[in-house]
């Protein structure tokens, strides 16, 4: 549905993309992960248009940017870091003024709307203005307006940063719904790690260049080890297992290279290993070993 290649984007002396090349496929949740200024939204800005590239190709939904943009912007839709969406109408009239961009007008709209407002549990706020609203609901007009047009591809930039739990989980309980039954496609950025997580296909950037690339699973498979969380034993017998290891809230988490290796430790000293639990590596773990870097909140210069 997105297929990038060799894509550059320069700022002066800045290479905010430089050389990037990917695909996401129909239907995929894909998640395009970067510290602040490693080129995420600058990327997404130039598949919307809003921004024009310096080389490279951008496909979207079959439709070349450069000779159809007008296909590529109705084929998507964006729910950028910050609104953008007038404070000052109510919410109804917001949506209404969006939706007439796209010719959705009269009762093509009153349905679109209402349907929108039962998904997203907002049919008491079409009444009120934008700016009187908390953030978690204004979030929810925000994805209201992206999903107006029915769009194939929704691209997320940090759509949750802020919310709070339950905001959060009707977001992605909609979204993991309109996927399900629509076979839309999902370019999501995120800085919260447990959503990576449950990403089809991940793609890490840093200094506007593609470093790491796979399925969650592959990615901690390749960029991090195991670890074994052992309970009820002293210091001297995980030292005796000659792996490193820490201290953690009554217990030694060990660290080993693989499952295979955890298995062979396990057989190899069963009078250790009475009650433990492995677990694998997590995705803020791949993303370190990538980047050298941690992930963090903020918006992206």
């Amino acid at each position: 549905m997105i297929k990038i290649e060799n894509l550059s984007k320069s700022f002066g002396e800045v290479k905010a993309v430089d050389d990037l090349s990917f695909e996401v496929r129909e239907g995929e949740l894909f998640a395009f992960l970067g510290v602040n200024g490693a080129g995420k939204s600058t990327t997404i800005n130039i598949i919307c248009g809003q921004l024009e590239k310096d080389s490279g190709t951008v496909s979207v939904g079959g439709h070349d940017l450069d000779s159809e943009s007008m296909s590529v912007k109705s084929t998507i839709g964006v729910v950028f870091q910050g609104s953008h969406l007038d404070r000052a109408l109510s919410v109804y009239d917001n949506l209404k003024s969006r939706a007439s961009l796209y010719g959705i007008v009269g009762k093509a709209f009153e349905e679109r709307v209402t349907e929108l407002a039962l998904l997203l549990d907002f049919k008491d706020l079409l009444k009120r203005s934008l700016g009187k609203l908390s953030g978690g609901q204004r979030r929810r007009i925000d994805i209201a307006r992206a999903l107006l047009h029915r769009p194939k591809i929704l691209i997320l930039d940090e759509p949750t940063t802020g919310l709070d739990p339950q905001t959060r989980r009707l977001l992605w309980s909609v979204i993991e719904g309109l996927r399900k039954s629509e076979g839309m496609t999902v370019l999501l950025t995120t800085h919260y790690m447990e959503e990576a997580a449950e990403a089809d296909y991940v793609v890490i950037i840093d200094g506007g260049r593609k470093v790491a690339c796979g399925t969650p699973l592959a990615l901690k498979n390749t960029y991090t080890g195991d670890f074994i969380t052992l309970y009820d034993v002293k210091e001297e017998d995980a030292a005796k297992l000659g792996v490193p290891y820490e201290a953690v809230s009554g217990a030694y988490r060990l660290s080993v290279e693989s499952t295979e290796a955890a298995t062979a430790l396990i057989l190899a000293h069963p009078e250790i290993f009475k009650d433990y639990e492995i677990t694998k590596g997590k995705m803020d773990d791949v993303f370190l070993a990538a980047t050298g870097k941690k992930l963090s909140g903020g918006e992206e210069k």
